[in-house]
């Protein structure tokens, strides 16, 4: 079983932040697979589908945890340990402050670069999973950090988020495949960032 984890917040409020890019993201993979409808399993809302990938069907569990972003390691962790799969099985798709608007970087391990839900999953089962990173910029001042996180994305940005999960998602049976290189290329591709900005 492949996990696939959006990280955001529950409540409506938070429903169009830039915080949930994640559960966002989630959204759009459902709905061009065609999974199951969502419903409450692992403190998460849950989708199952069968993705079709270059050596067969996989199956895939999309996951949005309730437990508020800080904490989505409790969520992740108990699909896992249901599934007794380890964190080589886990993608993470999130927000990333530290990749420019509409960058997006497919990373494995690493350290959490202060994001408080990527560091609640590693506490959860270690940190050797996946990271679909969503550049949504940085606003200049780590005090304006918590209000620009929990803001919606403007109008602006909405195209370019709009064309990245669409191409994340067109892409997803390559990442479903383990063919994580092509997934990015794929990706990249489909969804050059605004402006050319690199990291």
């Amino acid at each position: 079983m492949l996990i696939i984890a959006g990280l955001g917040n529950p409540e409506s409020k938070y429903l169009k932040n830039r915080h949930n890019a994640g559960f966002m993201t989630l959204d759009v993979i459902a709905a061009l697979h065609g999974f199951g409808p969502w419903r409450e399993k692992f403190q998460s809302a849950i989708s199952e589908g069968l993705v079709q990938t270059i050596s067969g069907p996989k199956k895939a569990l999309l996951m949005k945890p309730l437990t508020y972003y800080n904490n989505s390691g409790l969520a992740v962790r108990a699909a896992a340990d249901f599934y007794r799969v380890g964190p080589e099985a886990v993608t993470v798709f999130h927000d990333e402050l530290d990749l420019a608007p509409g960058k997006f970087r497919l990373k494995a391990g690493g350290g959490h670069g202060g994001n408080n839900g990527i560091r609640s999953i590693a506490a959860h089962i270690g940190p050797d999973f996946r990271r679909g990173r969503i550049g949504i910029g940085h606003p200049g001042d780590k005090n304006m950090v918590t209000s620009y996180v929990l803001s919606d994305f403007p109008k602006a940005d909405a195209v370019w988020f709009e064309t990245l999960t669409d191409a994340i998602a067109r892409s997803f049976p390559l990442l479903a495949g383990g063919e994580f290189d092509a997934f990015q290329t794929r990706v990249t591709h489909l969804a050059p960032a605004p402006g050319g900005q690199e990291e």
